[in-house]
């Protein structure tokens, strides 16, 4: 466990480190898509001939999708084969997984469909075989940017490569370390791409409220609302019913037990920098260190409620802003698609986007021209990713443990009551001659 508490503290220096660059980019888009709105319902015209701008970035977003998908499928897959290897808490944690992210998709396909997010924006469908009107210039600078790579296959040729290399075992696992790195770049890439959002979300927010007028920026303040509600209400009655009927702990008093990491998370928009602190405090919580050890790094991988949530609302939000509303039989072939997609939703600033992209471009690629107007308010609904994503993680650990007969509630109870509580100091002690965790590097999933 040093080590994990190394991880810890290095954790939270690195997050202090990273904090200012992450709020540097979030006020960046905060006040582009403010700019973009104040441009597009003054100057109409102005807003729409900076279409291009956001065109350009989705673009972008859209040469990424194929090799996020392959490294994270392929590395996904690996992670299913080691977690399964565990024997009963492996197995037992995957089934909960994959339920809890179907059932946290569907709630948001019956959300969109309850709200209808983007109903009467009307917005131009996406053709990528008609040029924009646009000068020689906007012209020439989007042709340099590289065509997508269909989706679908992408994802069948990662899903038999994962499966090809764990049949290799141990001779695969040198490919498999090859691809983790090539995940590095991938993301590195993503990253670099991602400091162009506020140039894209202002091209993009103009257009549209250029277009639309104000109906554009209401639309967007609704599918926030009701995300935040959303995500709201799953933690508190779906994940804390399921924490008081399995293990008979209050949501509330874990949540309180955990405040230090939300602020964390709240700071930095990722849950990624707060899972060493959460697998110390799992484990001072009372879960045994075996289920806290297969648990939390696996759920970060597979248990992304907020980022289900997040694709399915977001992709009903773009099919009924571009007037073509999804039916019953594509919205289930989506939440299908999402099931596995979802699981390349990296840790990475962007990565949930290109997975938003990946579902609409394999589902109807016309719609890909409204993923311009989630840009804009993506990190708006960040926080409320994150948050949950944690929080189902923490609660999975809980009720794992619990299943498994492998927590002491005795412990559970004395933490939670405030009477023996969680030593930072001691952490950090243990941490301090630990060696630093690589930046960038191969990490579990969480959101974006």
């Amino acid at each position: 466990m040093t080590s994990q508490r190394g991880e810890s503290a290095v954790a939270a220096k690195g997050g202090r480190k990273g904090l200012d660059k992450s709020h540097y980019l979030y006020i960046a888009v905060i006040l582009a898509v403010v700019l973009g709105a104040v441009v597009g319902l003054l100057f109409p015209e102005v807003g729409k001939s900076l279409k291009p701008l956001g065109d350009g970035f989705i673009k972008l977003i859209k040469m990424m999708i194929a090799p996020v998908i392959f490294c994270t499928i392929v590395l996904g897959i690996g992670s299913i084969a080691k977690a399964a290897t565990v024997g009963k808490v492996g197995g037992l944690a995957l089934g909960y997984f994959v339920a809890m992210s179907t059932f946290a998709l569907a709630i948001g396909l019956v959300v969109g469909n309850l709200i209808h997010p983007g109903e009467g924006l009307k917005l131009t469908p996406y053709d990528p075989n008609k040029k924009a009107a646009t000068d020689s210039t906007a012209d020439f600078l989007l042709g340099i940017i590289p065509g997508d790579i269909p989706v679908l296959p992408t994802l069948l040729a990662a899903i038999l490569v994962g499966f090809a290399l764990q049949k290799m075992g141990k001779e695969g696992a040198p490919i498999l370390k090859a691809i983790g790195h090539g995940q590095r770049l991938v993301f590195r890439i993503l990253i670099m791409i991602m400091w162009l959002a506020p140039v894209g979300a202002f091209g993009a927010i103009a257009a549209v409220v250029g277009a639309t007028g104000a109906q554009a920026i209401f639309s967007m303040f609704t599918l926030m609302l009701a995300f935040y509600i959303t995500c709201a209400l799953f933690i508190v009655v779906i994940l804390g019913t399921l924490l008081r009927v399995v293990a008979g702990v209050n949501i509330f008093r874990l949540m309180k037990y955990l405040a230090r990491e939300y602020l964390l998370i709240f700071s930095t928009s990722s849950s990624e920098a707060a899972l060493p602190r959460l697998i110390a405090k799992m484990e001072h919580l009372g879960v045994s260190k075996p289920v806290v050890g297969v648990t939390v790094p696996t759920g970060y991988s597979f248990n992304l409620d907020g980022t289900a949530i997040y694709l399915t609302m977001a992709s009903l939000f773009v099919a009924n802003a571009m007037g073509t509303p999804l039916d019953l039989g594509a919205q289930i072939s989506l939440l299908i698609f999402m099931i596995i997609a979802s699981k390349g939703a990296a840790g990475v600033t962007g990565a949930g986007l290109a997975t938003l992209a990946a579902g609409l471009q394999a589902h109807k690629p016309e719609l890909l021209g409204g993923v311009g107007m989630i840009v804009g308010i993506d990190r708006f609904m960040s926080e409320a990713r994150a948050l949950t994503n944690f929080t189902g993680n923490a609660v999975a650990t809980v009720l794992i443990g619990t299943w498994v007969k492998e927590i002491d509630n005795g412990q559970v109870e004395r933490v939670l009551s405030g009477s023996e509580p969680f030593d930072e100091q001691t952490m950090i002690a243990h941490g301090s001659d630990e060696e630093t965790v690589p930046e960038g590097g191969p990490r579990e999933k969480a959101t974006v």
